[in-house]
């Protein structure tokens, strides 16, 4: 059985990491280089860095930061926002990244999928998908894009499949619903996509407390992997707790 993956998110502003609450009442959140330096001592499995502002501000993501953030770590480390060009994805990986996380302009430009898949591997290709609930939609979750500021008019299981097949490595799922409510993952949309996908999914927005990860890495959920902000940045759950935690419930870790 493969390991399950804890990854803390680095959201970034204006070179600054920060947390809201369903993508709102931004706060600071510290450095980003130094909680990189402190997640990748403490067993982070991975980190994500996604500068959250890069899309609606139509600019390219912040290549310095990202430099200085792989020059001191040593775990893999996936980047996202404002990537639109196979320049941009080359940029980003240029700069130390592993992987690179695309989410709106995925969307609007699907292409861009497929050519960074064939260009650059299947592997460094991560899809960001952010919902938020919908009846009117067949899963009950739409897509939305920008920063959840633009709904996408598209089903989210949908778009996921789509982007499978168009050679995405993993799938980024992101509740807008639960976004720093510390309420627990949307274990409904997590258990639809894990279930129905071939590719890893990471569970993201809501965590608050150690069963939260717990349950969406049992069996009837199965994430690849849970994604999780304010909870690391505040100290409100360690790493090293969490995943002696996880391996007392028989989830398997590395420690």
């Amino acid at each position: 059985m493969l390991a399950k993956r804890i990854i803390p998110c680095l959201d970034i502003k204006n070179g600054r990491t920060v947390k809201g609450i369903n993508f709102l009442s931004l706060k600071d959140a510290g450095d980003p280089v130094e909680n990189a330096v402190r997640y990748c001592a403490e067993g982070a499995d991975e980190l994500v860095f996604l500068d959250i502002t890069a899309t609606v501000e139509r600019r390219e993501p912040l290549g310095s930061l990202v430099r200085r953030i792989a020059e001191n770590i040593n775990i893999p480390f996936t980047v996202g926002g404002g990537i639109r060009t196979l320049d941009d994805v080359q940029a980003i990986l240029s700069s130390g990244a592993d992987k690179v996380s695309i989410n709106s302009q995925a969307v609007r430009n699907k292409a861009l999928i497929s050519q960074s898949a064939s260009r650059f591997g299947s592997q460094c290709m991560v899809v960001a998908v952010d919902v938020k609930r919908n009846p009117a939609f067949s899963s009950g979750y739409e897509v939305v894009i920008d920063g959840g500021r633009t709904p996408a008019g598209l089903d989210a299981l949908e778009w996921a499949l789509e982007a499978e097949s168009l050679g995405c490595g993993e799938i980024l799922l992101t509740s807008m619903d639960a976004d720093g409510t510390k309420k627990g993952f949307d274990r409904k949309i997590t258990a639809l996509m894990s279930r129905s996908l071939s590719v890893p999914v990471i569970a993201s927005g809501g965590a608050g407390c150690m069963q939260d990860f717990l349950d969406v890495f049992v069996p009837e959920v199965d994430a690849s992997a849970a994604l999780a902000a304010s909870v690391f940045h505040y100290h409100e759950i360690g790493i090293p707790e969490l995943k002696t935690y996880l391996q007392k419930h028989s989830i398997t870790v590395r420690l």
